[in-house]
């Protein structure tokens, strides 16, 4: 999918993109709404600021994907010997849950605003039909892109089981080899859209930041 973002006029960003690109992106962005869960909307009668304060979890979640995309505030520095004392250790997970407790629903309700926008603007475009439509992002819904974009390609990283510090990959590939995958493979659609998804995002920072 050669598809790229270029700037605009205002400090936005514009991609070309048809039927197919625009029912991927938008499938992915609503799967990732569902991964990270149902919105906290405050019910009719409830104090705003009650709600304001509610606190979250304080467990990081099970999903290696959701662990990814919410991971431990601190972990803090290795001992010399390789390894943190026990008593180290303890104090990182306690201040890791206080921070999650007040942090996580804030953050997954981000995130899920993120890939709403994306939803959104890619509903702008239905019936781009084979030969595409020019898709013009405000700087601020590209800031949401680039967001979405890279929570979709930590979660498929994850489900892929691409490491964090092994996105070089050998040889210049990112996913380590999954590049060289059979077609009849079934993880190779999802790699696909792990390299591409790649594409979008380094043009899209590159457009931001030009």
């Amino acid at each position: 999918m050669p598809g790229h973002f270029e700037p605009v006029p205002g400090g936005g960003a514009a991609i070309a993109l048809d039927d197919v690109e625009v029912s991927i992106l938008r499938s992915l962005a609503v799967q990732l709404m569902e991964l990270i869960g149902p919105g906290d909307e405050p019910v009719e009668g409830e104090d705003p600021l009650a709600a304001l304060f509610a606190e979250g979890p304080s467990e990081a979640p099970s999903d290696p994907a959701l662990a990814r995309l919410f991971p431990d505030a601190y972990r803090g520095p290795s001992t010399e010997s390789g390894s943190k004392s026990e008593a180290e250790e303890e104090e990182l997970r306690a201040a890791s849950a206080e921070f999650r407790r007040f942090t996580e629903n804030d953050l997954r309700t981000g995130k899920r605003q993120n890939a709403f926008a994306m939803v959104r603007a890619l509903d702008s475009l239905a019936g781009a039909g084979e030969a595409g439509a020019v898709l013009e992002l405000t700087p601020d819904d590209a800031r949401c892109w680039l967001g979405t974009l890279n929570d979709l390609r930590l979660t498929i990283g994850t489900r892929l089981e691409i490491a964090e510090d092994d996105e070089g990959g050998a040889g210049g590939d990112p996913t380590g080899g999954l590049y060289q995958l059979p077609d009849s493979d079934p993880r190779k659609p999802m790699v696909m859209a792990y390299l591409w998804l790649g594409v979008l995002q380094e043009t899209l920072v590159e457009t931001l930041m030009g």
